[in-house]
């Protein structure tokens, strides 16, 4: 049972991160799907999200929790029936939850050049001139993305920008640690934002201030 990392943040907010390694048969036993997660695992044309999607199954009943626990609303975000705040993420080889009283996202990237092509998308690139090099530039517009995205995730409001929207403070690579803001249509909200990095890939995890 490959569960990479387990974070314990408080005694109401824990991130589980599992690395992927199991085929997609061996992480399908003893784990029931509802028929809507069957039929949609079934359906997918990649053995490797099929088995990041069962993966997340593990993560979750690893926290006593089971794929009829979990249900996704109108926008695509995941949700608890206990009424606690969930947050999903898959990348190649790892995915990871994270679960919490507080409202929270979690997002996993794997680091790769080509972050620089898109980074105009979402960040003011000038931003980055004067880092180092390249790697440099790389390693923090990768931390950028991910904690972009798992504000994305948790603010869950379809029209958010990116780069119109969400504000991610600016923070030193030696400090993996930032605050970030969500405005949109008049509602703001702020978050605090940690990262990991780990095997190539990085992680940042939004929590509610």
């Amino acid at each position: 049972m490959p569960l990479y990392k387990t974070i314990t943040l408080s005694p109401t907010t824990k991130v589980l991160i599992w690395k992927i390694e199991e085929s997609f048969e061996e992480l399908s036993e003893g784990i029931p799907l509802t028929q809507h997660c069957e039929n949609r695992v079934l359906g997918m044309k990649s053995d490797l999200h099929r088995r990041g999607f069962m993966s997340v199954r593990h993560l979750l009943a690893a926290e006593g929790y089971t794929d009829f626990d979990l249900f996704y609303d109108e926008n695509g975000k995941p949700h608890l029936h206990n009424g606690k705040h969930i947050s999903i993420t898959h990348s190649f080889i790892f995915s990871a939850i994270v679960i919490s009283d507080l409202e929270v996202g979690i997002d996993i990237e794997k680091q790769r050049s080509k972050i620089l092509r898109i980074a105009h998308k979402f960040t003011p690139i000038e931003e980055y001139r004067t880092l180092a090099n390249e790697d440099a530039i790389m390693r923090k517009l990768t931390l950028v993305w991910c904690a972009k995205e798992s504000l994305y995730k948790s603010f869950a409001h379809p029209g958010v920008s990116f780069i119109q929207n969400i504000y991610v403070e600016d923070f030193s690579l030696d400090n993996l640690h930032t605050t970030s803001t969500v405005s949109f249509e008049a509602v703001t909200v702020n978050y605090d934002v940690h990262f990991l990095e780990f095997e190539g890939f990085t992680c940042a995890y939004a929590l509610l201030q």
